[in-house]
């Protein structure tokens, strides 16, 4: 039983070591989706003065530029919004799972303690015989 334990065990690790890299991979998204924010405010910001330096070209170009970037910007805030979402299912999962590999593994250590006292008190028991026969031999000489 203590082999199945051990499988067992074995297995919810591998199972919190794949939600983390499933975590990690949805955390690395965030992480691109605010820079490719970042990096459209600091454009946002660069046409801004583009179109102030020759105005009359900026009544043309800019506002459907101004248009696209309102819309992309959205676009980023909808994308990290579903991320944050399943960033939040993601880390429940894990801590669920977790929480099973911790009861696992405690059921583990305590057959593990079970296993290792009675080897122990077995042990002792071919120990005291022997050392009953020892004395038993030295007596009758």
């Amino acid at each position: 039983m203590a082999k199945d334990l051990k499988a067992i065990v074995r297995l919810h690790k591998y199972i919190v070591d794949e939600k983390r890299r499933d975590l990690g991979a949805l955390l690395g998204e965030v992480q691109e989706l605010e820079q490719r924010a970042e990096n459209l405010e600091v454009e946002i910001v660069s046409e801004q003065n583009a179109a102030q330096q020759s105005p009359e070209e900026a009544g043309f170009l800019y506002g459907p530029y101004a248009a696209a970037a309102i819309a992309r910007r959205q676009q980023i805030k909808e994308a990290t919004t579903e991320f944050e979402e399943k960033i939040a299912v993601a880390q429940e999962e894990m801590r669920e799972e977790f929480k099973e590999l911790k009861v696992f593994e405690i059921a583990k250590e305590a057959r593990d303690e079970i296993e290792d006292t009675e080897r122990a008190r077995s042990e002792q028991q071919v120990l005291d015989e022997l050392g009953q026969e020892r004395h038993r031999r030295q007596n009758k000489s």
